[in-house]
């Protein structure tokens, strides 16, 4: 018999209106996290030595969990959560819910869809408690991690008595590895699960690790070099935004790609300019350096790398898609997945 059955004192105390939560430390089993891992007790979404040997900017965002999902399965009524944060991002043009929020996602007929967010508090200091009540009696969940924040603690509760198990996971279980600028890490979606690979991940059903880097991601060989260690799907290369200058990025974006190629010789990869409409020669500039290196490849022989052109991921909605002329809006998000939901249907 569970002790809270005798003495109701053991009761976990919250603000969350029910008394018969059991709440659970994430990470454990049954459920199953991806995109992200713990490392000296906070999520991390690659090591701190490769961080620290990258910049100073992505030594401080690896802890923000962009990409991070936690799946299960469970006949609760509700679901909670309790969170304490390393870091809360705030921002004048970037919801709460984007940058600190989780959403909860349940499975249906056609795929995962969208049932509420867990709302932090604006005025929260270091974390929150939230509820939400799908009743659906035994469905698998998909909770998705914040875009902008790094969450030290994260605990998911449901109803005493109510079953838990693990959730089915991914037909491949090797991810797809984004790299990339701000855009990749999510900027400036309402909520995580508006961010483009999300959508394609939901869409597509594949795995897959968020490796944006908000105004840091410039493929330094450190990064280059962890990013060729690592056992993928498929690869999507994209850190034109952040490249310094176009000088930079033709000295750096060949070299890169050639080394991920030795190391993954059939890998499938996908070389982005920058996700921006924008027809000015300095943009025209860098996307014909991106094309450079694909047009190279393809000389080669090489039949798995496939070239997209930034300045059309937003044919939707051009700057009316972008919340400041650069980072995209939820439709921004959309018309990026709309774009590249074609190639990865071809590749995956």
């Amino acid at each position: 018999m569970d002790i809270r059955e005798i003495d109701k004192n053991f009761a976990e105390i919250t603000t969350l209106g029910e008394n018969d939560i059991v709440f659970y430390s994430i990470p454990q089993e049954p459920f199953s996290v991806y995109g992200v891992y713990e490392e000296e007790g906070h999520f991390v979404r690659l090591p701190e030595a490769v961080a620290a040997a990258t910049n100073e900017g992505v030594h401080r965002l690896y802890t923000n969990t962009a990409g991070g999902r936690i799946r299960f399965v469970t006949d609760s009524p509700y679901i909670a959560i309790q969170v304490k944060y390393q870091s809360i991002q705030r921002s004048n043009h970037f919801t709460l819910c984007g940058t600190a929020g989780f959403d909860l996602y349940l499975k249906g007929e056609d795929g995962f869809q969208h049932f509420g967010t867990f709302r932090p508090p604006y005025e929260m200091q270091d974390g929150y408690e939230s509820i939400l009540y799908p009743k659906k009696g035994s469905c698998t969940y998909q909770i998705n991690m914040p875009l902008y924040s790094s969450v030290e603690k994260m605990r998911i509760g449901i109803k005493q008595g109510s079953t838990l198990k693990k959730a089915e996971g991914y037909p491949n279980e090797k991810p797809v590895v984004f790299l990339g600028s701000s855009i990749t890490q999510g900027g400036c979606a309402s909520r995580p699960g508006m961010a483009y690979e999300e959508i394609l991940s939901r869409r597509l059903n594949f795995n897959y690790v968020n490796l944006g880097f908000s105004g840091s991601c410039r493929a330094e060989d450190a990064m280059i070099e962890y990013i060729a260690s690592l056992d993928m799907s498929c690869f999507v290369y994209d850190y034109d935004h952040n490249a310094p200058t176009p000088e930079y990025l033709e000295k750096t974006h060949e070299k890169g790609f050639l080394r991920i190629r030795e190391k993954h010789p059939d890998l499938p990869i996908i070389l982005m300019s920058a996700p921006q409409w924008d027809p000015s020669p300095y943009y025209a500039r860098r996307r014909e350096i991106v094309r450079a290196t694909y047009q190279r490849a393809i000389a080669r022989g090489d039949e798995n790398v496939y070239f997209v052109d930034g300045e059309t991921l937003l044919d939707l909605c051009r700057k009316d898609g972008t919340v400041d002329d650069i980072h995209p809006t939820d439709l921004g998000f959309f018309s990026m997945a709309q774009a590249l939901t074609p190639i990865f249907e071809k590749i995956l």
